[in-house]
């Protein structure tokens, strides 16, 4: 008996045993689904060789819109960007006198049909410099209107009478919540704060996620201490909602082991093409790196409180959680050409990423920032081509992380030369290469596309391995592979 009892014991220990490994195994096996996935992050990415991860500078295209206006001022900023169906809609804050934080600014609004030309609407709604003919659509919101942030609610149970949503205030009063049904007028949700804790001395912003079923606001606080506090660097913390009204206790965000820089505003946002993926186009602001003389700022005509400062935008990516991914670090919008371009707290992007054309992304930045000439500038990209996987001449591959997905074909969008080439191997969970999606079954693609459909022997059918844990194998010759998607 006490032998029985012994082998009945091994035997217990070793399935517990296996169920553990097998549960681990599992637990890192991705579903992906249909999912669009880039490469902006670690996330799916296993091994490299001879592939580098790169990240691409969007394209200067140019001013859009001219602070120009007596209420817009040179301290406008903290401005957003929302697609609604085919109107772009444009908000920012616009400061009437003095010094950016010495008096409370109204918040403006302007309106495209292509995201290029823009224009400024007389909408008649608050007297400001003894006029009512105005783009502004609030004022006289206690602090709200320094930093008021829209969003266009998503959530499938939201009221037609709230169809947008906002967040505004300081650290004195917290952020209120604020609704609207043509994003135009809008009212309170209540008289008391929906977020108080926090700095908020900045451009708060939030969200409904899709990924996450809820919302999500990414907050202004500073990097040690208590909240609200004032000890550290600039920094961001989040919290969620069901609500919108109830919110959870913040929690700081993480950047992974990168040096810690000042982060004036975090613009993190769903990416439309990838809604589970929230991109951060946000502000590296660097106290007392002087570029202008006292001289050229004079010439300039720039505030004299703002030009021993400089900053830019970086580029950084969350899925949901509390850590940024920071693979990387460099200035994903250098400042430009030109001394007004090195100014303290110019160079801060648009919140939102949106599409101005079938094949191009457009971001947005706030340039000149305390002077005559302040001004919003856009800037383009191809659609998903904020990083690639990168293969030189030479070649090389990579294989992701095991992962299941959702659908019967594989879609790519991709860039080669003349001479280069993308070829995809389809592998099992060990990495052994699938009969029929082999390196030697695989169709040579060369081109330039945004979608492309991956064959094998002349076949475009993946069903077959739908449900099951795959690796990709991907071979890159003098070629950008920006993205990947099951359909």
């Amino acid at each position: 008996m006490p032998f029985l009892r012994k082998m009945i014991f091994t035997a217990s220990l070793f399935i517990c045993i296996f169920q553990n490994a097998l549960f681990a195994q599992n637990a890192s096996i991705i579903n992906i689904g249909s999912n669009r996935e880039l490469f902006v992050d670690q996330y799916l990415i296993e091994k490299l060789s001879n592939i580098t991860q790169q990240l691409h500078e969007p394209k200067n295209e140019g001013t859009v819109l001219k602070f120009d206006k007596s209420w817009e001022g040179v301290f406008a900023t903290y401005s957003t960007i929302i697609k609604d169906g085919t109107l772009y809609r444009l908000y920012y804050r616009g400061m009437r006198e003095g010094k950016d934080d010495s008096v409370v600014g109204v918040t403006c609004y302007a309106e495209s049909s292509d995201g290029i030309n823009w224009i400024k609407p007389n909408l008649g709604i608050y007297t400001v410099d003894g006029a009512i003919d105005n783009n502004v659509i609030l004022a006289n919101a206690e602090s709200a209107s320094n930093n008021f942030t829209p969003f266009l609610d998503k959530n499938p149970a939201a009221k037609a009478l709230q169809r947008f949503k906002a967040l505004g205030g300081d650290r004195v009063t917290g952020l209120f919540a604020f609704v609207s049904s043509d994003g135009i007028h809008w009212t309170k949700m209540q008289d008391s704060a929906v977020i108080k804790i926090g700095t908020f001395d900045s451009q708060n912003v939030a969200f409904w996620s899709e990924h996450e079923q809820q919302y999500v606001c990414y907050f202004r606080v500073m990097s040690e201490g208590p909240f609200p506090g004032n000890k550290g660097v600039r920094s961001v913390a989040r919290t969620t909602s069901r609500d919108f009204i109830n919110w959870s206790t913040p929690v700081r965000m993480t950047f992974g082991n990168g040096p810690l820089y000042e982060l004036y505003t975090n613009q993190t946002s769903p990416y439309f093409r990838a809604p589970h993926i929230y991109l951060a186009i946000g502000t590296r602001y660097m106290p007392k790196r002087q570029v202008l003389t006292d001289e050229q700022a004079r010439a300039l005509h720039v505030d004299p409180g703002y030009f021993k400062d400089c900053s830019d935008a970086i580029f950084m990516v969350t899925r949901g959680g509390t850590v940024y991914d920071r693979t990387f670090m460099e200035s994903f919008i250098r400042p430009a050409i030109g001394l007004e371009n090195w100014v303290s707290r110019s160079n801060y992007p648009v919140l939102n990423v949106v599409q101005t054309s079938p094949t191009q992304l457009s971001v947005y930045v706030n340039e000149s920032y305390a002077q005559p000439t302040s001004h919003i500038k856009r800037y383009s990209l191809r659609l998903d081509g904020f990083a690639s996987l990168n293969g030189d001449f030479k070649g090389g591959d990579v294989i992701t992380r095991p992962f299941t997905f959702s659908g019967k074909e594989l879609e790519i969008n991709y860039s080669t030369s003349a001479a280069g080439y993308v070829r995809v191997e389809m592998l099992d969970a060990k990495g052994k290469p699938l009969p029929g999606f082999t390196f030697n079954d695989s169709q040579e693609i060369i081109g330039n596309e945004i979608k492309r459909i991956v064959t094998w022997n002349g076949k475009d059918e993946v069903s077959s391995l739908s449900g099951k844990t795959v690796r990709l194998k991907f071979y890159l010759k003098d070629a950008d592979l920006y993205s990947f998607k099951f359909n």
